[in-house]
């Protein structure tokens, strides 16, 4: 009874603090909002870990979407970017009394006999729940992502307070409207809910990356998984930042790995893995040398219509031959509108940045004596200043995770000091395109896995 009367404290005090954080937040907010407009500034550190103790305590994914707030160009002062991006949860793990009451919700009263064995004590927290470690009846390893309760209301309550802070910006900052950016985040977040369609988008993965030897994708155990449970097959690797110093060719195979793992896909099946987070993938070995990468979190996979990836193709393309009808057609594919001939300027400044490994036909870093923390924000800074002055301009969804995903990918590179040819690599990931082959493939490919197709 008394562990059951912890439990209960232990969840009312998180209950508690959400609302406490919501009243935070919003404090924080209305007065970057008051010294924003009324002319004040009021940008100082002292600020800034206010937010980040506002936002801190918070299990829900604020957390992942306040480290995507941190990537748009000055959508909040430096100094909030800089505390966001150090936000790591607080809140206290499911003790063993409650994750045997979830487990059962979820699998039933011998939902224990199911497996080999199930550790009690998670392994790791995830966003919306957390990891343990079990193993199937066979004694395969398992790594099993139960679900906290009562996320639904929590992913909710968090959203609103993203509202908040996007209106705010709207008021603040006209230069990027970003309406849109907020519907995407919404509606991926909501989807990161449901462990099956999770499952899913990890047996999608499968089929695509299946010729990709130097990426693992962990196998789905549907027996035992449901909408806020699921197991998956737990692959063996280490942290890739401990390979940071390793020998140049071990860096540079693992820098191929993740190109692959991002641009594969997107090329093969018009998906992309939104979220390059340092915990979303670990390095595996094989005779005791790094060969690749295990994907391990399938929450956050933005399916594209394939007109979007040859939006890509076409910008490449434009940008190579300095075609600037081509280039002005890609934007117009991705959703940009109304483009004057002087926006059309100010979004290649950070095209030609994104695209510059891509374009430079020889080894090279992705970017020459920048750091992994530094990565984007010079061209994010000129871009929004020059929107300042010729805008607004409203930022298609599509792009929000897009765009996220090919920062991510360069600091990982520029982590792991990789000199590559991108070119190549790009050259041969965009080979022979095909809109028509690619929707193809798409809808086979979806099909396969149970998604519905977004075209």
């Amino acid at each position: 009874m008394a562990d059951h009367d912890n439990e209960a404290n232990r969840f009312s005090a998180r209950a508690a603090r959400y609302a406490r954080v919501g009243a935070n937040m919003g404090g924080v907010a209305a007065r970057m909002a008051g010294s924003r407009l009324f002319g004040g500034d009021d940008r100082d550190a002292s600020n800034a870990a206010v937010l980040a103790q506002a936002l801190g305590g918070l299990k829900g994914p604020i957390m992942k979407v306040a480290q995507l707030l941190a990537t748009i160009p000055d959508l909040i002062p430096p100094e909030y970017a800089a505390e966001l991006q150090k936000l790591q949860s607080e809140a206290p793990p499911m003790g063993a009394a409650f994750v045997k009451r979830r487990m059962q919700a979820e699998l039933g009263p011998q939902w224990q006999s199911r497996f080999g064995s199930f550790e009690l004590n998670p392994a790791a927290a995830a966003s919306l729940g957390q990891v343990h470690r079990a193993t199937t009846k066979d004694g395969e390893a398992l790594a099993c992502k139960l679900q906290y309760p009562d996320m639904q209301s929590a992913v909710e309550a968090d959203l609103k307070q993203l509202e908040w802070v996007f209106a705010v910006h709207r008021r603040m900052d006209p230069a990027i409207d970003t309406r849109e950016i907020a519907k995407e985040i919404g509606e991926r977040v909501r989807e990161e809910l449901d462990y099956e369609r999770e499952a899913k988008h990890a047996a999608l993965y499968a089929r695509t990356l299946s010729d990709v030897e130097e990426v693992r994708v962990p196998r789905v155990h549907p027996e035992l998984s449901t909408k806020r449970l699921l197991s998956l097959q737990w692959l063996e690797g280490e942290k890739i930042l401990g390979f940071t110093e390793a020998p140049v060719e071990i860096r540079n195979r693992l820098a191929v790995a993740m190109f692959k793992a991002w641009w594969h896909p997107f090329s093969h099946a018009a998906v992309i893995h939104g979220d390059p987070h340092l915990g979303n993938y670990t390095v595996f070995s094989e005779d005791g040398e790094a060969r690749g990468i295990n994907l391990l979190d399938y929450g956050c996979i933005r399916i594209f219509h394939p007109r979007f990836v040859g939006g890509v193709v076409d910008l490449y393309r434009g940008l190579q031959t300095d075609d600037r009808a081509r280039i002005v057609h890609a934007y117009e594919t991705w959703g940009f509108k109304s483009l004057s001939n002087e926006l059309i300027d100010i979004l290649n400044i950070w095209a030609r940045f994104i695209y510059a490994p891509l374009l430079d036909d020889r080894i090279r870093t992705v970017a020459d004596g920048v750091k992994p923390g530094e990565y984007g924000r010079r061209q994010a800074f000129e871009v929004h200043k020059a929107l300042k002055e010729k805008g607004p301009v409203t930022v298609p969804r599509e792009f929000v995770f897009m765009d996220r995903a090919a920062v991510g990918l360069g600091a990982v590179f520029l982590h792991l000091k990789a000199e590559l040819n991108y070119h190549h690599l790009f050259e041969n990931e965009i080979a022979r395109f095909s809109l028509e082959k690619l929707e193809q493939r798409q809808e086979d490919v979806l099909a396969a896995s149970g998604l519905p197709n977004p075209v």
